[in-house]
């Protein structure tokens, strides 16, 4: 099983827009493409309030409250439990599902994002939980970089960032001319 594209799900659902049943079918990937078909409108309450409780997740971690990372954690495991299955239709086919068969879209989603959150901070702890730094953007993210350095979500809100801190330097700089020499004081 492929536990970060588990994780990634999490990452995906928090950033994602879900005003309507359609935002939502837009946040299935094409290995999930079922689940776009198989979305009913009760599921969209469902992945509102665990997209709200996984935000405050990536918060807590971000700011370095891991008791409070871990609880919430385990809360949503309970909520959203684990229950793998083999599924297929032949040899070449045997996969891993991660709730019983008939569950829920949300049940089956929720739980795949939730365990894969959840084995990522096991593996790399919950300072990798990041929050992007550009102010107009918010999105969260996991961070893969080598030394847990990463600011940004993207690669564009980094640029953004960069060049909108680069302007108001300038900004600054032409508000508030440098003082030329200052005028050499003569005794008479």
């Amino acid at each position: 099983m492929n536990f970060d594209a588990y994780a990634r799900t999490a990452v995906d659902l928090v950033n994602a827009q879900l005003a309507t049943v359609d935002d939502l079918r837009g946040l299935f990937a094409d290995e999930n493409a079922y689940m776009r078909d198989e979305v009913a409108d009760r599921d969209l309450a469902t992945f509102r309030r665990a997209q709200k409780r996984l935000r405050e997740v990536f918060e807590s971690g971000a700011a370095g409250r891991d008791t409070e990372t871990v609880a919430e954690l385990n809360a949503l495991l309970e909520a959203f439990p684990v229950q793998p299955r083999i599924s297929g239709h032949d040899a070449a086919d045997w996969h891993m599902h991660v709730t019983s068969r008939g569950a829920s879209v949300s049940a089956e989603y929720l739980a795949g994002a939730v365990w894969g959150l959840a084995v990522w901070l096991c593996e790399y702890g919950s300072s990798r939980f990041g929050i992007c730094a550009d102010e107009r953007c918010g999105n969260v993210y996991l961070d893969t970089s080598s030394n847990c350095c990463r600011r940004f979500c993207s690669e564009r809100c980094a640029t953004r960032s960069h060049v909108a801190a680069h302007r108001a330097r300038k900004r600054a700089a032409s508000a508030d001319p440098t003082p030329s020499e200052t005028p050499q004081l003569t005794r008479v």
